[in-house]
């Protein structure tokens, strides 16, 4: 950053070239058919698994390519910036948010870890994992249909190159 910018207070952002990616994700976290089919609750806390889960997938994918670290970094900062905006909205206040935030980070890490174990194991063990990480409606939803999109989403991430993640070309 120039010192002409420090002094005007003028800050580049960062985080403008995954913007695409992250609305990407929240766009996928609400497609009808997380709710419909696969039995996630249409509620705030379901919605909230529906963008960890999808979230939790392309930070895998992330990992696996050197030259997107900083962009994960970068990724996991809007999801911040995003959880702290809703919270601010629904009445959190100041004193509290940062440990609201340490929770929802705490459960997008969990669930970064038990896809990272149940991807490689298949459809059944991805299951397991949607079934204790969200928010299913009455009767238990259906964690195999979830676990099968899930796949999907995870095979069409790892086809997609760098450039085409970041700007936010996943396949649906």
């Amino acid at each position: 950053m120039s010192l002409l910018s420090r002094l005007l207070g003028k800050r580049i952002d960062d985080r403008t070239a995954v913007r695409p990616l992250w609305h990407r994700v929240v766009e996928i976290a609400r497609e009808p058919q997380w709710y419909a089919e696969c039995g996630l609750a249409d509620t705030v806390p379901g919605r909230f698994d529906a963008i960890t889960l999808v979230l939790a997938l392309v930070l895998r994918r992330m990992e696996q390519d050197e030259a997107l670290t900083q962009a994960s970094v970068r990724l996991n900062e809007l999801f911040v910036e995003d959880m702290e905006g809703q919270l601010r909205q629904s009445g959190v206040g100041d004193l509290v948010v940062g440990k609201h935030i340490g929770k929802l980070m705490g459960a997008l890490g969990g669930r970064l870890g038990a896809i990272r174990e149940a991807l490689p194991l298949g459809e059944a063990a991805l299951a397991k994992v949607v079934s204790r990480n969200a928010t299913m409606v009455e009767g238990g939803g259906n964690p195999a249909k979830a676990a099968a999109r899930l796949l999907a989403l995870a095979d069409g991430l790892h086809a997609v190159p760098a450039a085409g993640l970041l700007a936010g070309a996943i396949p649906r």
